[in-house]
C-alpha cells in the first residue's frame, strides 16, 4: 500500500505507533515457535522455510526493542517478554478465529482460518485503516489520516472483500458504509489492535517503566475533579504515558468500551442489564443538588417547598440523562408534576452561564460545578434531593487484559477519589 504521508501524529499517539508498525506474519511466526519451541517444527507448520521463520522473529524483537527467547541448544525457550508478549499474541488470534466464524455465518463455502486472515490483513496498520473506515464512512478521508492514496486503500478492502468472499462494504449517498459483516470484522480489528496496542506498555512495564496510551471513556461528572487529578497525578509520576478522553453518551462509551477503542469508562455506573459483559468498580456515592447562583431568591431560604420550585425557572440536561431521570423519580415518588425547564442542554459551560446570568436552578451533582460553588459563585440549595443516590466508579470489558499504563491510571483514579471533598 503505497504511501503519500505520514500517519496524522493524533491517530499514531491514540492508537500506539509501535501497534501500528506491529506484522501480523511476523507475530504469528513468534507464536508457532513459542508453541513448537524450534524455528524447524514452527517453519513446517507455518509451511514456511526456516529462515523466513527465523527472519520473522528477529525482525518482531527488533520492533519490540527487545529479544523475546532464551535460544539454548534444545530450543527456543521463552523468555519474561516473550511470555508476556505470547499473551498477546494469542489474544490477537483469538479475535482472528471469531471473526472468521462470523464471516462464515455457517457458510462452508466461506470458511477461512485465522491465519490467512491475519496474513490479509498485515499489520497493525491495516487493522487500524480498516477500522477507521468503517467509522468515518469516507475513503478520501480515513486514506488522508492514515497517509495512503485512495486507491491503495480501495484496493486493500478489494483484497479483503476477495480474501473473505464478503461483501464489506456499500457505497450510498452516505458514504461508504460498512456491511453487516463488515462491522462485525471492523469491531474484530478494534479488539486486535487494542491488544496490539497493549504490548509496548506491557514489555515497558517488565522493565520497571510505565508508557504507553490510555483511552478513558469520560462521563460528565468525572471531568470536573477526579479525572483531572488522577490525569495529573499519572503524568506527574510517568511522564511517558499518553492519555486521551472521549466525551459521548454513555451507550456510545460502552459500545467503544466493547470494541476495544477506550479502556475503561469513568463515571456513573449502570444496572447490570446496561452493563452486560462489562465489570463494574463501585468508587463513591454520588447525590443529585438543586444549585442556583449564590444571589438567587432561594439561596437564603432556610425553608424551600415544592412551591417555590415550581415557580422557579429551570436548565436540565436533556431527556434521558441520569440527571434529569433521577430528578423525575424524585418528583414522581414525591407526588409532584417535574419541573418543565426552559432550557435542555448537555453542555456544562452553557448552564454555567445560565445559572451565573439567571434566576435559574438546575439539578446536577454538585461536583461538576465544584469550583464555582467553592468560590461562593453559585450555592447549593437548601432541598436536599435524598433519594437520587448513584453510585460513580470504574466500567472495564469483562475478559480485557489491561495494560501497565491503564492500570497506573486507574490507581490514581482510586487515590483521586480517596481525596475528594466532603460536603
Amino acid at each position: 500500500m503505497a504511501a503519500t504521508k505520514l500517519i496524522d501524529t493524533s491517530t499514531a499517539r491514540v492508537l500506539g505507533e509501535a501497534a501500528l508498525k506491529l506484522n501480523l506474519r511476523h507475530l504469528q511466526a513468534f507464536a508457532a515457535v513459542a508453541a513448537a519451541g524450534s524455528i524447524t517444527l514452527a517453519a513446517d507448520g507455518l509451511f514456511r522455510v526456516a529462515s523466513a521463520v527465523t527472519r520473522a522473529v528477529a525482525e518482531l524483537e527488533t520492533a519490540l526493542g527487545t529479544p523475546l527467547f532464551e535460544r539454548k541448544a534444545r530450543g527456543m525457550l521463552l523468555n519474561v517478554y516473550g511470555k508476556a508478549v505470547l499473551v498477546r499474541a494469542e489474544r490477537v488470534e483469538r479475535e482472528f478465529a471469531a471473526a472468521c466464524q462470523e464471516l462464515a455465518h455457517g457458510d462452508a463455502t466461506r470458511a477461512l482460518d485465522a491465519r490467512s486472515l491475519m496474513a490479509a490483513m498485515f499489520s497493525g496498520r491495516r487493522l487500524a485503516l480498516f477500522a477507521r473506515l468503517s467509522d468515518l464512512h469516507n475513503m478520501p478521508a480515513a486514506a488522508r489520516a492514515f497517509g495512503v492514496t485512495q486507491p491503495a486503500l480501495s484496493a486493500f478492502v478489494r483484497e479483503l472483500e476477495a480474501r473473505t468472499a464478503c461483501s464489506l462494504f456499500t457505497r450510498s449517498a452516505r458514504g461508504v458504509v460498512p456491511t453487516r459483516i463488515g462491522a462485525q470484522l471492523a469491531f474484530r480489528c478494534k479488539r486486535a489492535l487494542a491488544e496490539l496496542r497493549s504490548i509496548d506498555s506491557d514489555v515497558a512495564g517488565i522493565r520497571g517503566v510505565v508508557q504507553g496510551s490510555v483511552v478513558v471513556g469520560a462521563l460528565p461528572l468525572s471531568r470536573t475533579l477526579v479525572l483531572p487529578e488522577a490525569v495529573a497525578g499519572l503524568l506527574a509520576r510517568h511522564p511517558r504515558v499518553h492519555v486521551s478522553t472521549v466525551e459521548s453518551p454513555y451507550d456510545v462509551l460502552a459500545a467503544a468500551l466493547r470494541s476495544g477503542d477506550v479502556d475503561f469508562i469513568l463515571g456513573a455506573l449502570r444496572s447490570p442489564a446496561e452493563a452486560r459483559d462489562l465489570l463494574q468498580e463501585p468508587l463513591f456515592d454520588d447525590y443529585i443538588s438543586l444549585v442556583a447562583r449564590s444571589g438567587h431568591p432561594l439561596a437564603s431560604k432556610r425553608r424551600i417547598g415544592f412551591d417555590d420550585l415550581q415557580r422557579a425557572g429551570w436548565v436540565l440536561s436533556r431527556p434521558g440523562a441520569p440527571s434529569r431521570e433521577l430528578l423525575e423519580k424524585f418528583f414522581r415518588h414525591s407526588g409532584r408534576a417535574s419541573p418543565a425547564p426552559a432550557v435542555e442542554t448537555g453542555d456544562l459551560a452553557l448552564l454555567r452561564g445560565l445559572l451565573l446570568k439567571t434566576d435559574m436552578v438546575t439539578a446536577i451533582s454538585a461536583q461538576q460545578l465544584h469550583y464555582e460553588i467553592d468560590a461562593g459563585m453559585l450555592r447549593v440549595l437548601d432541598f436536599p434531593l435524598a433519594t437520587t443516590r448513584r453510585e460513580i466508579g470504574i466500567a472495564q470489558r469483562d475478559g480485557a487484559l489491561a495494560a501497565p499504563s491503564v492500570l497506573a491510571l486507574i490507581v490514581e483514579v482510586r487515590a483521586a477519589v480517596a481525596r475528594l471533598p466532603v460536603r
